[in-house]
This record gives C-alpha cells, sequence and structure tokens, in this order.
C-alpha cells in the first residue's frame, strides 16, 4: 500500500484527487461506508486541497503556506491510506479499477483466499424499536466474527406475510463486514415479520454457502 502514496507533493496531489473521485463517483456501487467518508475523509481531503492550492500560488507562498501544507498532508494521510486499504480488500472493485486509480496491486497469489465451508449464526437484539440487529459469527467459532480469508457476509432479508420457500424470496441484499449488522424499520412496519439468511464472501468476491433461514419481529 505505501507505494500508493507518492513522497513528491505534485504527484501525491494527483493520486489523490483520482483516489478521491473515483470514490467519491462509486460510493454505492462499491459499497464504501458514506458516512466514514463524509466525516473522516472528506474534511483532511479539503484541508489539503486548499493548502495545495495556496502553495502553488507564488503571491501567498510564505513560510507559514509550507507549513500549514506540510501539516495538512500529515493529516490526510491516515485516512488516505485507510480508504485504499477499503478499496485493496473490497472484492467488487476490480483490478482494472484500482490500476485507474493508481493503486499498486498487492500480490496474494500465493495465499489464495479459501472460499468458505461454513456460515454465519447470529443473534438478534431487538430491544430498540424499529430496529434490529444481527450479530453474527462463523458456525464453528464463538469469538471470530468471521473466518479466515473472509471479507465479510452477505445478507438476504425481506418482511413476507409467510415463511420464504427459499433464499431467493428474500429481496433485499446487503453486505457487512464487521458484526453487528443493524437495520432500520419504518414505523408501519412495526408488528411484521422479517426473514434473514446470510453467507460469507471471501476477499475474491467468491460465496459460501447460505445459512439457516431465520426471523424476528420487527419492535
Amino acid at each position: 500500500m505505501g507505494r500508493s502514496i507518492p513522497k513528491n507533493d505534485a504527484d501525491f496531489n494527483t493520486r489523490q484527487q483520482m483516489i478521491g473521485t473515483a470514490a467519491k463517483a462509486n460510493t454505492e456501487k462499491w459499497h464504501l461506508d458514506a458516512d466514514w467518508i463524509e466525516s473522516a475523509f472528506n474534511p483532511k481531503k479539503t484541508v489539503w486541497d486548499n493548502a495545495w492550492a495556496a502553495y502553488l500560488n507564488p503571491e501567498t507562498r510564505t513560510p507559514v503556506i509550507t507549513f500549514a501544507k506540510q501539516e495538512a498532508r500529515k493529516g490526510y494521510e491516515p485516512p488516505l491510506r485507510q480508504l485504499i486499504q477499503m478499496l485493496e480488500s473490497n472484492p467488487r472493485v476490480s483490478v482494472e479499477e484500482l490500476k485507474a486509480m493508481g493503486i499498486v496491486i498487492p500480490d496474494h497469489s500465493g495465499t489464495p483466499a479459501p472460499v468458505a465451508t461454513t456460515y454465519p449464526v447470529y443473534t438478534i437484539d431487538s430491544s430498540t424499536i424499529r430496529f434490529l440487529k444481527l450479530h453474527f459469527h462463523d458456525q464453528n467459532s464463538l469469538h471470530k466474527s468471521k473466518p479466515y480469508g473472509q471479507h465479510g457476509a452477505e445478507i438476504r432479508w425481506a418482511i413476507l406475510d409467510a415463511p420464504p420457500v427459499n433464499v431467493n424470496d428474500l429481496t433485499h441484499s446487503a453486505f457487512d463486514t464487521n458484526s453487528p449488522f443493524a437495520l432500520e424499520f419504518d414505523e408501519a412496519d412495526r408488528g411484521k415479520t422479517v426473514y434473514f439468511c446470510m453467507r460469507w464472501e471471501n476477499t475474491r468476491g467468491e460465496k459460501g454457502p447460505w445459512g439457516e433461514i431465520a426471523s424476528a419481529i420487527i419492535p
């Protein structure tokens, strides 16, 4: 990942613009954490963009401006590296898309992520009205939220009047990299039955078997 962050400030600025622009345009497609981008990434990016613009202007380039640019980069690099790590480990981001952002592709060819043979099991927390939380972990471990090599869990769910025949009846889909998975419902949904099913997905996008279909009453 370090090679994806150029040492030269001009190259750094070009690279971060490529990554930031692509992440903004594909937040929904890549299932990125929009709240984190808005609250943690974008403010640091804005500080850098402003400091770099001031530094490039000979009329405003003073020792104070140069120092501000250096401090802005120090503050911006950690969230930028975190975003790069998110993109590198995200199976929804293709190798071609990573290359287009200038991200150096890590070589995992020696240790490919295994396809899961187990599935997630979970407990449902319904203690808050209009909310359900699924605390999930691997069926073979009470302590690990996901098995080795797994990026996260795919969740299928739907509000139904009768139990589903199979997973295809669960028409809503979501993905979560860390337990718990939370869903918020409308007031009109309270008292209805929602059905869930989960499976693991590894870092290459390969999916394991579906678990049991479970249900809960929306509080």
